[in-house]
């Protein structure tokens, strides 16, 4: 077995080796032996089968598996003789070439690796960041949001119709072709009308029901919506008014403090309005990472600092990104590609750019969350995809399960490792008083 190797560079090697024969019937021989131990074959005792019989009835299965082990052993070989560890290589290696001679096997075996990344100086990347200016106004606007879910509701007593900013109490069922359908029924439930909290639509036929009263109303749920068997689905509720409450007087006072934090005796109204400012700064300055610092971090990285990168990766990248683009295709489109194997990989050829860059970012947010000592437990990927489902209105052990099975589950915690990584980062650069 001759063997020869090549780094093409830090991340992908060439291994080029000559089997002989001799090499795979070693291993035939080996594999019949192991096989003769635990084979059922009539006629002979588990573990007294001859390896000749074996091989008569085995033949092909253990020359395939012979070859397959060979290669392995190569593999193994090539990689002792390049000084890398097994764990440094990435995905399947790829058989660039498997020619068969009459003395043996030609193979030629492409390896990606994982890079070796120098961060350098990455800090320097990183601009100072001004804190948000916060607006009296704003401030003054968050202070009444505070006081006014310190003021109690009271039942309005004059006979007048619901309006903006009251709160309904009600009963109601909806229907889907005139059946009841789960989770559409509820028992004096409160409702604040103007805080979109419903379907769109269902607040405001609301509003001029007096109490007593009863409406039908109909309305369609969202197309995104959490249950598949009501989105986009026009629907039937049967309303009743039991109670028309609205908040009394709102005050913001030194009381109003003390009920923000009934275990503080020390907090203040000027307390309060310190810890606003504090919470309103990090709101904004979390809409600014979000909208604007984040993903111009993470393209002045990518970049900035250089690495050799494993083109295994990429090309799987640029598959994904070609499945992707398929989903969108009219079949017409399809059709139109399904012989022209030329236009497929000009097509393909179109998400290099992308998918290096993507690659290239997923290994620097590797490297970073090393060095920052950033984490994410299956616990805290489990957490957020329970809210995730909570929000759009979905069983949430189905939808962590869902993104189980379909092996999505190590993209969201990327995803998270990334936002924690990015967010630490900025942090660092923030000038606080």
């Amino acid at each position: 077995m001759d063997i020869t190797t090549e780094k093409l560079n830090t991340a992908n090697a060439v291994v080029r080796a000559t089997i002989s024969n001799e090499d795979i019937d070693k291993n035939i021989q080996k594999l019949a032996r192991e096989l003769s131990k635990t084979a059922d074959v009539a006629g002979f005792r588990k573990g007294k089968v001859p390896l000749d019989v074996i091989k008569k009835q085995y033949g092909e299965k253990l020359k395939e598996d012979a070859q397959g082990q060979t290669i392995r052993d190569v593999l193994d070989a090539a990689l002792k003789q390049m000084d890398i560890s097994p764990e440094a290589v990435i995905g399947e290696p790829q058989m660039e070439k498997l020619d068969k001679t009459d003395s043996g096997l030609d193979v030629e075996i492409k390896i990606s690796l994982r890079p070796d990344i120098v961060l350098g100086d990455y800090e320097k990347l990183i601009d100072e960041i001004e804190l948000p200016d916060i607006s009296e106004e704003a401030m003054n606007k968050r202070l009444l949001e505070l006081a006014k879910s310190q003021t109690p509701l009271e039942d309005i007593k004059e006979d007048r119709g619901l309006a903006k900013g009251d709160t309904a109490i009600m009963d109601f069922e909806g229907f889907l072709d005139d059946v009841a359908f789960d989770g559409g029924k509820a028992e004096n439930y409160a409702l604040e009308i103007g805080s979109n909290q419903f379907i769109p639509g269902f607040e405001s036929q609301l509003i001029g029901l007096k109490k007593g009263e009863s409406k039908e109303i109909e309305v369609t749920f969202p197309q995104d919506y959490g249950q598949e068997n009501l989105a986009g689905k026009p629907v039937k509720f049967k309303i009743k008014l039991n109670a028309i409450q609205a908040r009394g007087e709102i005050v913001i006072s030194e009381e109003i403090a003390k009920k923000m934090a009934p275990n503080d005796d020390t907090m203040t109204l000027d307390k309060l309005k310190d810890q606003l400012k504090l919470q309103l700064e990090n709101e904004a300055l979390n809409k600014l990472y979000n909208d604007k610092l984040k993903p111009e971090l993470l393209e002045k990285l990518v970049d900035n600092i250089d690495f050799d990168l494993p083109d295994f990766v990429i090309e799987q990248e640029m598959d994904v990104a070609l499945n992707k683009k398929a989903q969108t295709m009219t079949k017409e489109e399809i059709d139109e590609l399904k012989d022209n194997d030329e236009k497929v990989l000009e097509i393909r050829e179109t998400f290099r750019d992308d998918a290096t860059r993507s690659v290239k970012a997923t290994f620097l947010i590797d490297a970073l969350a090393k060095v920052k000592s950033v984490n994410v437990s299956e616990q805290e990927i489990m957490q957020t995809l329970y809210y995730e489902a909570v929000q759009m209105g979905r069983e949430p052990q189905e939808h962590y399960e869902q993104y189980q099975k379909s092996g999505y589950l190590p993209a969201v915690q990327m995803a998270m490792i990334e936002d924690r990584v990015l967010t630490k980062l900025l942090n660092e650069k923030v000038k606080r008083d």
